[in-house]
């Protein structure tokens, strides 16, 4: 396989631009549509890159432990400087707008929302309503805002993470959209595009109470367990619909309690997503999942420290 098949496969999996893949690698567009192209060769180091990201996407990589546990200790130490993110968060209006901001585009995004980042401001934070989208987007959006604020609050007060509060930001998301807002499914479902069995909905109370007794647990590394029961909830499949934002808010929710700030997961980056879900929930590997997550963590700190994301 040459180096452009493999550039092939890497942005049909990842998803990605080529002035994003370009980033990716730190290199020019010029440079990389070179390689693109075929009017020049990646020199050793970087073939070594796109290797090593090729195998990572296509499921043949292994994230070392080490490196995996070096990205979570680094995680770690950020929060330890960090007295109360949560606290952070609802003191610095700007803060808590770019989250809210940035969590609901790019999870409505993976759910197939066209709505843009600044659609999505305009709508959150002045109110506007746009004629050429349609209502339901734009609804969710606002949704998607009033339930992070939920959120927020209910956390600040050291509220608990349970099946109540999953039920509430369903209800809360689904709100004027669905008749069965905030209420478990009572018909079988399927998770489009994959070869994944949800649950028998008569057995979702139960489920749902095992994954609330996993999120009860302690651990020292929220990062494995947010990572565990992202994978579960989403199997489950507990709701007719919204179960992937549900999932979101809840892991995000999870990192909150821990004092590590909101996971940005990508819209640009949703294959990888998708991926690394189905590798936990097939293969019972989350290691590429956990890596995805610390990465998502580490935006979330850019964000705390009013840097920019890409």
């Amino acid at each position: 396989m040459n180096t452009r098949q493999k550039l092939e496969i890497i942005q049909k999996m990842s998803g990605l631009t080529q002035t994003k893949l370009a980033e990716r690698f730190g290199v020019s567009f010029a440079a990389f549509n070179s390689w693109w192209t075929g009017r020049s060769t990646p020199r050793p180091r970087m073939l070594a890159s796109i290797d090593e990201f090729f195998l990572e996407l296509t499921g043949q990589k292994v994230i070392p432990e080490d490196y995996l546990t070096a990205k979570k200790q680094s995680l770690s130490k950020k929060s330890s400087e960090l007295k109360k993110i949560i606290a952070e968060i609802l003191a610095n209006t700007d803060i808590r707008d770019q989250f809210i901001l940035k969590l609901t585009y790019h999870s409505n995004s993976i759910e197939g929302s066209t709505l843009t980042e600044p659609d999505t401001a305009a709508i959150l934070f002045d109110n506007i309503a746009l004629p050429d989208k349609s209502l339901i987007e734009q609804l969710e959006a606002k949704n998607h805002q009033t339930a992070l604020n939920y959120l927020f609050e209910h956390l600040s007060k050291g509220r608990k993470i349970d099946e109540n509060l999953i039920l509430k930001l369903h209800g809360i998301l689904m709100n004027g959209i669905r008749p069965d807002a905030g209420v478990y499914r009572y018909h079988g479902v399927r998770i489009v595009g994959v070869d994944l069995p949800t649950a028998n909905y008569m057995s979702i109370p139960k489920l749902m109470s095992e994954v609330v007794s996993i999120i009860s647990g302690k651990t020292k590394d929220v990062v494995a367990l947010s990572a565990e029961v992202h994978a579960k909830f989403e199997q489950i499949h507990p709701f007719s619909d919204g179960n992937g934002r549900v999932g979101r808010l809840l892991m995000n929710a999870m990192l909150l309690k821990a004092n590590m700030p909101p996971a940005i997961i990508q819209q640009e980056r949703k294959q990888l997503y998708y991926s690394y879900l189905y590798k936990a929930q097939t293969k019972d590997d989350r290691s590429q999942l956990e890596d995805y997550i610390c990465d998502a963590i580490m935006d979330g700190f850019k964000i705390l420290e009013r840097k920019d994301i890409r």
